[in-house]
């Protein structure tokens, strides 16, 4: 069975008394239509979202994964916090509503864990006439699959989805040391400065 169809199964299951099932964030088939063959980066061996690499899924983000690994994966990144059943759940209903969430996730089904995720968000512009901007955030591979090219994996999938959900341009931020990394897939740096005002952790 691929994870296309797998998504699509009602296989919903019992976590601490509160149902968590497996209705995907977004449209499987967004990511099984990508124009693959326009990727501009070389992998190899030679994977892709719908083959991943030997015993994984590339599949968007639901529910379930939350017993699944997924914010242990998060915590690799950055301050990830704790969170219970309920809260992540209302979170998840609520992104899914907006249609402007697209996380994906790399499965190890094998042991049923989440090895590796990112976003993509959607923003709506009065801009450039009323067009759309996408912005890659939270790119993270798990510290126990690092070296099975999942990183470049994730940021060439929501590039071509976001030129798919035809955004104007696509943004994301990363640490000077990663700049490199991502001139890879066609991004430039930008001559405005990030700046941030944080109220909380």
């Amino acid at each position: 069975i691929n994870i296309y169809e797998f998504m699509n199964l009602k296989h919903p299951f019992w976590a601490s008394g509160m149902l968590l099932d497996e209705t995907p964030l977004f449209d499987p088939s967004l990511l099984q239509d990508l124009d693959w063959s326009s990727n501009t980066v070389s992998f190899s061996p030679p994977i892709s979202p719908s083959k991943p690499g030997a015993g994984l899924a590339l599949r968007p983000l639901c529910a379930g994964d939350l017993d699944r690994g997924y914010y242990k994966v998060l915590s690799q990144l950055t301050k990830a916090g704790d969170v219970t059943k309920e809260q992540f759940k209302a979170n998840f209903e609520h992104i899914r509503r907006t249609g402007d969430y697209y996380v994906i996730v790399v499965e190890d089904t094998s042991l049923g864990q989440i090895v590796a995720t990112a976003t993509l968000i959607v923003e709506h512009k009065f801009i450039h006439s009323c067009a759309k901007r996408g912005r890659i955030e939270e790119v993270v591979v798990s510290d126990v699959c690092r070296g099975k090219q999942l990183g470049k994996l994730l940021v060439s999938t929501l590039t071509l989805l976001s030129k798919k959900l035809q955004c104007y341009k696509i943004t994301l931020e990363c640490a000077e040391k990663n700049v490199e990394f991502y001139k890879k897939f066609g991004y430039v740096p930008s001559d405005e400065t990030y700046m941030q005002c944080r109220f909380f952790d």
